[in-house]
C-alpha cells in the first residue's frame, strides 16, 4: 500500500531546485574569475616594481613568421632586442690625472728653497727649513741714498746704519763718519789665526773705542773665530771681556766665524755639529755677562756649517753684499756693501745696517 508522498519523492528535480543551483553555480564562477582577475594584477604590478624598464624591452616581441609558415634566419635574430648592459672602465681605461702645477717646478722655481754656493764654486738650492723663524721685512721698503741704506715702515725710518772698522782702515776720524751719516759702528776686537790658531789683538781697538763713543756713535764689536772646541771659544771670550773693562758696549758682541779664502783653515775639518756646539759655547758666555749676542756669517756659512735651530735664542747679522739679501731667515743686522767709500775713512769700509736700536734693547 502506497502512502501519497512517495509519488513526490521518486520525481525528478523541479523547476525551481534546477534554477538554485544554476544561479549558484553562476556565482561561485563570477567569484573565481574575479579572484583570478585580481591575482593577475597583482603578479603584473610587482614586475613592474622589479624591473626598472618595461616587460616589452626586456623580453623580445614576438618575431612573426614568414608566409608560407616557414622561418627564416632573420626571424631569429632576437639578441639585438635586449637592454645593453653599462659596463664600468677599468682603471687603466680612465685618464691619467694631469699632474699638479707645482710638480714640474724647478727648485728655482718653487719658492721652497734658497740657493747657496758651496766653498768649491758650485751651486745648490737647499731646502727652506719651515721650523725657523722667517723674515718678514718688506724689501721693496729698502732705499740707497749715497751709499747709506735705509729702511721704511709707513713712510717712516725705522733702520740704522753702521760700518765695521778695524786695523785696516788705519786712522778713522769717527767725526766725519757721524756727520757723514752713521749711527754706530762695529768694531773688530781681535781674531784667531786660521792657520796657527794664535790670538791677535787689534792694535787700533783701545783707541777706536774712546774716540767712537766721544763722537756720538753707538759701538758694537765682533771677534773672528777659529775655535775647534769649547776651550777655545771660552779662551776667545775671557780676551774679549778683558778688552771691554773699561767700556759696554751698545750693539752686539758678535761671534765671526768663517772659511779661509782660497786656503784651508784649522776650523775645514770640524763638523757642522761641532762647529754649532762651539758657537753657541761662545754665545752663552757673552749673553752669561749681561751683554747682547749674535752671530755673524754669509748666508752659506749660517745655512750650511752650522745648525741655526740650535742658535734661535741668539741674533743674526747676515754678511751678503748685495740690493736686496735672499736669506730666507729672520736676520737683525746686514752688511749690505763692501768696499764703500765714506767721509772719515781713509780706506774702504763695509756698511751695515741694523733693523732694531741696540741701543734701547
Amino acid at each position: 500500500m502506497r502512502l501519497p508522498d512517495d509519488h513526490k519523492d521518486k520525481q525528478g528535480l523541479t523547476p525551481t531546485v534546477v534554477t538554485a543551483l544554476m544561479a549558484v553555480t553562476l556565482f561561485v564562477a563570477v567569484i573565481l574569475i574575479m579572484v583570478l582577475v585580481t591575482n593577475n594584477k597583482g603578479r603584473r604590478h610587482q614586475s613592474a616594481v622589479l624591473n626598472t624598464e618595461p616587460t616589452s624591452a626586456i623580453i623580445p616581441e614576438a618575431t612573426p613568421i614568414a608566409s608560407g609558415g616557414v622561418l627564416k634566419p632573420e626571424d631569429l635574430d632576437f639578441w639585438d632586442k635586449y637592454p645593453q648592459a653599462t659596463i664600468a672602465p677599468r682603471p687603466s681605461m680612465l685618464a691619467s690625472p694631469s699632474p699638479s702645477p707645482t710638480a714640474s717646478l724647478s727648485p728655482s722655481e718653487d719658492g721652497k728653497h734658497t740657493l747657496v754656493i758651496n766653498p768649491d764654486g758650485k751651486e745648490e738650492w737647499v731646502l727652506i727649513s719651515p721650523y725657523l723663524p722667517k723674515n718678514d721685512y718688506d724689501l721693496t721698503k729698502l732705499v740707497l741714498q749715497s751709499n747709506i741704506m735705509k729702511y721704511y715702515v709707513d713712510g717712516r725710518q725705522v733702520s740704522y746704519v753702521g760700518a765695521e772698522i778695524s786695523e785696516a782702515q788705519n786712522y778713522v776720524d769717527f767725526n766725519k763718519l757721524k756727520k757723514y751719516g752713521l749711527d754706530y759702528v762695529m768694531l773688530r776686537i781681535g781674531s784667531r789665526g786660521y792657520g796657527s790658531g794664535q790670538i791677535n789683538l787689534d792694535e787700533y781697538f783701545q783707541d777706536n773705542i774712546k774716540r767712537a763713543k766721544d763722537a756720538g756713535l753707538k759701538v758694537g764689536v765682533y771677534f773672528t773665530s777659529e775655535a775647534v772646541n769649547q776651550d777655545e771659544a771660552i779662551e776667545e771670550v775671557s780676551i774679549i771681556l778683558a778688552e771691554l773693562s773699561e767700556y759696554r758696549p751698545d750693539y752686539p758682541v758678535a761671534l765671526d766665524m768663517r772659511l779661509a779664502v782660497n786656503d784651508r783653515s784649522r776650523i775645514d775639518d770640524v763638523t757642522r755639529a761641532d762647529k754649532t756646539v762651539i758657537a753657541k759655547t761662545f754665545l752663552d758666555a757673552i749673553k752669561a755677562e749681561g751683554l747682547n749676542a749674535c752671530i755673524y756669517g754669509d748666508k752659506e756659512w749660517l745655512i750650511k756649517e752650522i745648525d741655526m735651530s740650535k742658535l734661535t735664542d741668539y741674533d743674526v747679522w747676515l754678511r751678503q753684499a748685495a740690493d736686496i739679501p735672499d736669506y730666507p731667515y729672520k736676520f737683525t743686522m746686514w752688511t749690505y756693501m763692501d768696499n764703500a767709500t765714506v767721509d772719515g775713512s781713509s780706506q774702504p769700509v763695509s756698511l751695515n745696517m741694523s733693523f732694531i736700536d741696540y741701543s734701547q734693547k
